[in-house]
């Protein structure tokens, strides 16, 4: 009998077939007592199997390459932290074996994670994932994960850490489903740019039997078990109009009465531009600087460094729009060299902008850098500051920029609801405004973006997340200055279309993307847009908003 759940749609597409479940977890190890003399063989354990781990997760990102490639780098960084090295190493050397070392020692981390501000809550799921790895090696059973399948299948699990998601096979993992996660966690942004339909935060999912064969529209994030021939057809002919549509699409982004919404991609490095390009960006929205200093937590990379690699990306994009985002480190992006290490609250601490001015010579390098690698290109170089709050952080960044000598223009991103209050004070020192949606929403309704528990307030349609973009906006167009979007809200093409008649000048989301929210503009004209903006807001929760906005579109 057919039955629908929903979840949190986050990768565009339908995806049909039957269910396959993640491997079970990693069972915890007995608390068996080593003598002393066994304590530095099995810290010699220990130290293997974390460096073994650590290179496969590296390996496994270099296959992936672009955006997770960076993430698994970064949980690589987790494996082989001195601290809990150090920790380890103790608890051997009091008398645990080398796994319930390892176990102990990560499950200490973990709590002090869960307990220190929501921000680090959400990387939990990546230290347990490092944790099942080193564990798994160390009792000599095989790591869960993706399962072996020769036919192809939809994947269950309770949540997907990184190292999986980025090496799911598109031929054989039709789509995924998770229990927990939300439409900003890494699964979802890696979902997206594999072009795999997904949903997240659909709790029960993981009930559903195996071999059951279900429905998937990564969209809606609406889930059918056992569908109708009925449903299969219709869920069939959407997709296969969906397709249509994309094939017929190209060009610039813009409605059908011609009005231009400029559609741009977000990378973090040179490894994500090819499909950048293919998709037809019209440029960069939001190119993530901080990927390339997460290499090494210790310290900055060199001016060379940056150089080289800011290079690559402008001179893919001639004459193109590319907004570059200075560092933004702290709160679950946290630098040894740069962020304290013991914030009680790091996502309401020194993150972004606030850390670069407490270490000017970091701005002033990246500065210097990107103004050195945009000479002589003829692209369009901006340069925005993240957790910008108000006039005085706008002024602080804009005159960094001056005095490294960067001919750009500057921005500031609207990640904190008192910019966008502010948003025309703020744009008496900067030349563009950009809407960072995912932490907006975060900081708005203090809702973890990482907390599948909390993620109906993470959604984007949410009306009053939607009166903060329109308030900034209407200030940037009051001052005759751009606001874009870059934030993950630009991806759904139905809110595209929202966002455009909120007075939105431009849209940057995920390559994979592009083609969807191109081709969906361009079915309706701006008045349409607006008048589906104005309905959406007149509501009171994401959903009406969601449900308002498609009938004005379709005419209803």
């Amino acid at each position: 009998m057919e039955t629908t759940l929903r979840g949190v749609g986050v990768s565009h597409g339908v995806a049909i077939g039957e269910v396959r479940h993640m491997g079970t977890a990693v069972l915890e190890p007995p608390a068996k007592q080593i003598t002393a003399d066994e304590a530095e063989r099995e810290q010699g354990r220990a130290r293997q199997a974390v460096e073994a781990v650590s290179a496969d997760l590296i390996a496994r990102g270099q296959l992936a390459g672009g955006e997770a490639q960076h993430v698994l780098e970064a949980q690589a960084m987790i494996a082989t932290d001195p601290e809990l090295m150090a920790d380890v190493d103790r608890r051997i050397a009091v008398g645990s074996t080398a796994e319930r070392g390892v176990y102990d020692a990560f499950a200490s981390y973990r709590d002090l994670l869960a307990g220190a501000g929501e921000y680090m809550a959400g990387r939990v799921a990546d230290l347990d994932d490092v944790r099942n790895r080193i564990v798994a090696r160390l009792l000599g059973v095989p790591m869960p994960g993706v399962p072996d399948s020769d036919e192809p299948y939809v994947l269950i699990a309770r949540d997907l850490a990184p190292a999986d998601t980025a090496l799911l096979d598109p031929a054989l993992v039709l789509g995924f489903v998770t229990e927990e996660g939300g439409p900003t966690s890494h699964s979802a942004i890696l979902a997206r740019a594999l072009g795999v339909p997904a949903i997240v935060a659909l709790p029960g999912a993981g009930e559903i039997a195996e071999g059951t064969v279900i429905a998937v529209d990564g969209s809606t994030g609406d889930l059918f078990v056992e569908p109708s021939e009925e449903k299969r057809a219709e869920l069939e002919a959407a997709a296969a109009e969906r397709k249509a549509a994309l094939a017929a699409s190209s060009g610039p982004g813009a409605t059908s009465d011609g009005h231009k919404v400029p559609l741009l991609a977000n990378v973090g490095g040179p490894a994500d531009v090819p499909a950048a390009v293919e998709a037809g960006a019209e440029g960069v929205g939001l190119f993530r600087t901080e990927f390339l200093f997460l290499d090494d937590s210790k310290k900055a990379p060199s001016e060379e460094k940056q150089i080289e690699s800011y290079r690559k990306v402008l001179e893919a994009f001639p004459e193109g729009r590319v907004v570059v985002r200075v560092l933004d480190a702290g709160a679950d992006k946290p630098l040894d060299f740069l962020t304290p290490g013991d914030e009680p609250n790091p996502a309401l601490g020194v993150r972004g902008l606030r850390s670069l001015l407490d270490h000017p010579d970091v701005l002033r390098t990246q500065l210097t850098a990107l103004a050195k690698a945009a000479e002589g290109l003829p692209v369009y170089l901006e340069v925005m500051a993240p957790m910008v709050a108000d006039r005085t952080d706008a002024k602080a960044f804009a005159d960094a920029c001056r005095a490294a000598g960067l001919r750009a223009k500057f921005g500031a991103m609207v990640e904190i609801p008192s910019a966008a209050l502010r948003a025309r004070s703020i744009l008496q020192e900067v030349e563009f405004l950009s809407l960072g949606t995912n932490d907006l929403a975060q900081y708005a309704f203090a809702a973890d973006r990482q907390v599948g528990a909390v993620s109906r307030l993470q959604d984007p349609w949410q009306p009053a997340l939607l009166d903060l973009i329109a308030m900034s906006a209407e200030a940037a167009k009051a001052e005759g200055k751009s606001c874009g979007v870059c934030g993950e809200a630009a991806s759904d093409p139905l809110l595209a279309c929202v966002l455009t008649g909120l007075g939105v000048t431009s849209l940057s989301m995920g390559a994979a993307s592009i083609p969807y929210v191109r081709a969906t503009l361009a079915k309706y004209t701006l008045a349409q847009c607006e008048r589906a903006a104005a309905a959406a807001r007149a509501c009171d929760s994401a959903e009406e908003a969601r449900v308002a906005a498609q009938a004005v579109l379709s005419g209803e």
